[in-house]
């Protein structure tokens, strides 16, 4: 209903210019630009209007109004943030960080030109798709390999090659305990429909057997698909069967990994056991256990590769020349045997307790004296993989427990993400905590400094 006062109100919200005019919005101004700065008010206004007419009565000072767009402005663009939450392979903040070596070699292919698609033996065009290759079959003992954007667009791709190679219906067998789900929302059943395949279930969600797989296979069956479930764990009365048992039947098998584990890590599959023990393709990730860029990688038989590298989709699923740069600089320090000591993936789950802890009390002791009254406390704290992989692993950890007398925990880990950078913990047990298994070089400075800001 159209009453006097929200017009009254209405009318009075300050113009777009007189918020740029005001202190907070000359600086913002001055930070983000003019016209970011501008979009960020109007998109305020348009809140408040909203708010008004709701019958609400928001504040819509211009000072009101810049301070809310900072808000909004600090929260957008892509920036480096300190990970403090012991969390790994955090997926909301980029899962892992890339080696000095892997950056170097993005910087080298991002500033000047590259031979991308073109062979420089020949003087003639290339392929994107060869680049990482002989490393690949190297790691994994595979005959071939493919790289993509990601590790759902591998699946999709490789299950959609081998329906475009069938005659009639074709039909994936897969076992009902391993039709997961992932981040996003993405699921195994809609992936198989996607590629036109029709999926065929066998088992039970805590047992199957290799005789339920046998029953199944009929002449429309095309593959079977085993699908690592890195993201969960069912224990108790379970049964599953191996890559091995299921390489008895002759029907390419493809295994979808995930985690990209080349090195011996908890119970994880790795990619060259999984081919030696019989698979077709072997996919997995190339930005979480692996520890490089984001990248779907298949390694398998040379024939089923061609037959991806062929289909229409590689186009719209290849990876670009910055992922192609940084993943073949990571795989070769697997290669050369210094993966541990280069990427910080493995470095950090891998760092002594002792390290960590030493970092922990040299933290404490420098946000006691940098902000007085503050509760500073260095505790035992436990770390995890992330990144749906290890879901059950626990890393043994240290984290500084932080709290202030009279004002909310909640409101302080708010302050702490508005900083430059921004700091990123978990609030648990009424105390913000900082684990400082995730933490980089310099992040330690970023912390005492956002500290100190947030407590004016």
């Amino acid at each position: 209903m159209w009453e006097p006062g929200k017009r009254e109100r209405l009318r009075g919200l300050p113009a777009v210019d007189a918020v740029l005019r005001c202190r907070v919005g000359e600086a913002l101004a001055v930070r983000y630009g003019r016209a970011a700065t501008a979009a960020a008010v109007r998109e305020v206004l348009d809140l408040v209007r909203r708010e008004i007419w709701a019958g609400e009565e928001p504040e819509a000072s211009e000072g009101a109004v810049a301070a809310a767009a900072e808000r909004l402005l600090s929260g957008r663009g892509l920036r480096r943030v300190v990970n403090a939450t012991g969390v790994v392979l955090h997926t909301n903040l980029g899962r892992s960080v890339l080696s000095e070596r892997a950056i170097g070699a993005t910087v080298e292919a991002a500033n000047g030109y590259s031979n991308l698609e073109y062979d420089l033996a020949s003087g003639s065009r290339g392929s994107r798709y060869d680049h990482a290759v002989p490393l690949l079959k190297e790691l994994t003992g595979a005959e071939d390999a493919l790289v993509v954007n990601n590790c759902a667009g591998a699946t999709l791709l490789a299950l959609s090659a081998l329906v475009a190679g069938a005659s009639g219906t074709a039909e994936v067998i897969v076992s009902r305990g391993q039709l997961i789900e992932i981040g996003g929302g993405f699921r195994i059943p809609e992936v198989l429909e996607l590629s036109g395949a029709r999926l065929r279930e066998v088992g039970t969600t805590n047992r199957t057997r290799l005789s339920d797989y046998d029953a199944a296979i009929s002449e429309g069956t095309v593959a079977i698909l085993w699908v690592h479930p890195s993201n969960f764990d069912i224990g108790g009365f379970t049964e599953s069967v191996t890559v091995s048992e299921l390489a008895t039947f002759e029907l390419p098998v493809i295994a979808d990994v995930g985690s990209g584990a080349l090195l011996p890590f908890g119970d994880e599959p790795r990619a060259r056991n999984v081919v030696r023990d019989g698979a077709d393709l072997v996919l997995f990730s190339g930005d979480k256990l692996l520890g490089g860029p984001q990248a779907g990688i298949a390694a398998g038989s040379s024939h089923l590769i061609s037959a991806m590298r062929r289909h229409p989709l590689t186009r719209a699923l290849r990876a670009d020349k910055l992922c192609l740069a940084a993943l073949e600089a990571t795989l070769a320090a697997y290669l050369e045997g210094t993966a541990l000591e280069e990427v910080p993936t493995l470095q950090m789950l891998h760092a002594p307790l002792s390290e960590v802890e030493a970092k922990v009390r040299r933290l404490a002791g420098e946000l006691a004296r940098a902000a007085p009254g503050l509760e500073v406390e260095a505790a035992p704290s436990v770390a995890r993989s992330g990144g749906g992989t290890l879901p059950t692993l626990e890393v043994p950890s240290f984290a500084v427990r932080l709290s202030e007398a009279g004002t909310d925990v909640e409101s302080l880990a708010e302050r702490l993400r508005g900083a430059d950078p921004p700091v990123v913990g978990r609030v648990h047990e009424g105390r913000l905590w900082l684990d400082a298994r995730t933490l980089l070089p310099g992040d330690e400075e970023a912390i005492v400094r956002a500290v100190r800001e947030a407590r004016g």
